[in-house]
């Protein structure tokens, strides 16, 4: 059965390494016989959380921007894929954001098949904190299941993660989804 997967890719650059992957992971779950999107997060404009909780009760925040479309395709996807490189032993900016401006529907996000990316110029252990970091969010999904962690180590220049394991890793992954 075809599945709505949504990739979203924290990569503040198109065909940097993270991006890289996102795009394998696409090209395996597509020949899969899925439907896919990636969202690129650095197109999309997207406020902090203001933590004023003008949200609660109405499932809508304040702000007016890109993140209530988002929302409303994090919601009706099957499967999340969340991609960051890593910087100073975390995710991205942009990726934090997204996750912090999904307070007002969060709950709503349930029952995703989700795989995690991460790349960076250091080895894999190293990025373990980056993905419990994103595993916190995903915890707070209800219903949520983590399928596959795949990190690009050792890469730092765009490019580079093609030479690596987590390029075939990324594209297996994809072709997975069923």
């Amino acid at each position: 059965m075809s599945k709505k997967v949504l990739i979203i890719s924290g990569s503040p650059r198109k065909g940097g390494n993270s991006d890289i992957l996102c795009d394998h992971f696409m090209q395996g779950a597509e020949e899969a016989g899925n439907t896919v999107e990636k969202v690129f997060l650095h197109d999309l404009e997207i406020g902090h959380c203001m933590a004023c909780y003008g949200c609660r009760g109405t499932k809508k925040c304040v702000q007016k921007d890109d993140m209530e479309l988002l929302l409303d395709k994090m919601v009706n996807a099957d499967v999340l894929v969340l991609a960051t490189p890593v910087y100073f032993y975390s995710m991205d900016g942009m990726l934090k954001t997204m996750i912090d401006r999904t307070l007002p529907r969060y709950t709503e996000v349930r029952n995703k098949d989700v795989y995690l990316i991460a790349t960076a110029a250091a080895g894999e252990r190293f990025m373990h904190r980056t993905i419990d970091a994103i595993r916190g969010f995903t915890d707070c999904l209800p219903g949520a299941k983590v399928r596959e962690e795949i990190y690009g180590e050792g890469v730092y220049q765009k490019g580079e993660v093609e030479a690596t394991a987590a390029y075939k890793k990324a594209y297996e992954a994809g072709k997975k989804v069923s």
